[in-house]
């Protein structure tokens, strides 16, 4: 392996925590048939590493996320999108854990993305950034680890995308994985969800600003088109009783109807925040590398269309986690997965919570999923001698 550091960023992306930056003898191999080199990828770490480097979490973040997992977000200060799991005497305890979340490649807060500056051209790659699969952001993670210097997890966990990450973990890097905890997720991405992504990039392509994907060049942001995707997707995040529970048909600061098209009910108002606020912190062609890769998941292809030869001899040990609620990775996709790990002889748990909040339940206060992962990482931390 060829040379490689690890130092901040230095301004303006020192906020965004630390980089291992890999160079040109250090290529990233993806799937897609091409390479990058040199490339970078942007990560946080919390707690401490023990003597034994026998102690370390990696928590995979969803198609949204981002390395800060559990500190606040630098461009919008908001806390850290799983701060309900991570930190200290939480059930991923940094007081005794140590935590590693990296952005994924293809993402938008300093890994090598579309965003990125493409370091022969010194141009925002935009379009010509190659394609990336689930596969490629594991074996990017992977990468990072080596860099690190840490050769086995105590546990990968993470949910949606990254519950898809965790599966990969364990399929393609079985013997560095002793536990997984994959949340809300399923083995290979349904129709539907492709259906629905497929609405989102087609919104983000439509937007005049997006110029062929040239829009860094031209000083715009397709922020309407982003917008729209983001508003879509976000409905297949909750549920139907959620919706109805939070919003309802009421109106939004007026007395009736309006007449017109503006926002009239609260539900209108709740997306168009979630679209507007969104476009501030994520890229648009990002979302389109990253809902990509997402489409292109089916870990069971890999294996003649048998899931359990995905996970044939894998000493991993696994919790899996579903939520009666979520029709965007449901319950049986989650149980598809438990039972290709039962037929592969594998060690493997399973807990569906009862809840009205969707998919996006794992972001949550559950209380239900706490005590699960807190219970089984305990079982597992002492099995490891990890205090």
């Amino acid at each position: 392996m060829g040379p490689k550091f690890l130092r901040p960023l230095t301004a303006p992306d020192a906020e965004k925590g630390q980089a291992v930056h890999f160079g040109l003898d250090s290529p990233l191999t993806l799937d897609g048939g091409r390479t990058l080199a040199p490339w970078t990828v942007a990560y946080m770490t919390y707690g401490t590493l023990n003597a034994a480097r026998s102690n370390a979490v990696l928590v995979c973040h969803a198609l949204t996320g981002d390395q800060f997992v559990a500190s606040a977000h630098p461009v919008t200060g908001k806390p850290g999108w799983w701060e309900t799991m991570v930190g200290p005497g939480k059930p991923i305890d940094t007081d005794r854990f140590f935590v590693i979340c990296a952005n994924v490649i293809g993402g938008c807060m300093g890994t090598s993305g579309p965003a990125e500056s493409d370091p022969v051209t010194g141009e925002p790659y935009g379009l010509s950034f190659p394609l990336v699969t689930v596969r490629d952001m594991v074996r990017a993670q992977a990468m990072l680890l080596d860099a690190l210097g840490i050769e086995k997890l105590l546990c990968v966990t993470g949910g949606s995308m990254g519950g898809m990450q965790v599966l990969q973990w364990a399929a393609s890097y079985p013997d560095r994985v002793v536990s997984a905890v994959p949340i809300a997720c399923a083995a290979r991405h349904s129709a539907q969800n492709i259906a629905f992504h497929e609405v989102g990039r087609q919104a983000i392509m439509a937007d005049p600003d997006w110029h062929g994907g040239a829009y860094q060049r031209h000083g715009s942001q397709p922020s309407k088109g982003l917008a729209v995707a983001r508003m879509a997707a976000h409905i297949t995040y909750l549920s139907e009783a959620a919706l109805q529970r939070k919003f309802g048909r009421n109106l939004q600061n007026r007395n009736g109807i309006s007449f017109a098209f503006t926002p009239d009910f609260q539900v209108e108002s709740y997306l168009h925040h979630q679209g507007t606020t969104f476009v501030d912190r994520f890229d648009a062609n990002s979302y389109l590398y990253i809902t990509r890769a997402m489409d292109y998941f089916d870990l069971a292809a890999d294996y003649n269309g048998v899931l359990a030869e995905a996970f044939r001899g894998c000493k991993t040990r696994f919790c899996i986690i579903s939520f009666t609620s979520d029709w965007l990775f449901p319950t049986v996709e989650n149980k598809r997965v438990a039972h290709a790990l039962n037929a592969a002889a594998a060690t493997v748990s399973f807990v569906e919570i009862e809840t009205d909040r969707g998919h996006d339940a794992f972001l949550l206060d559950e209380p239900e999923m706490f005590a699960a992962v807190r219970g089984f990482l305990n079982v597992v931390a002492a099995a490891q001698g990890v205090a």
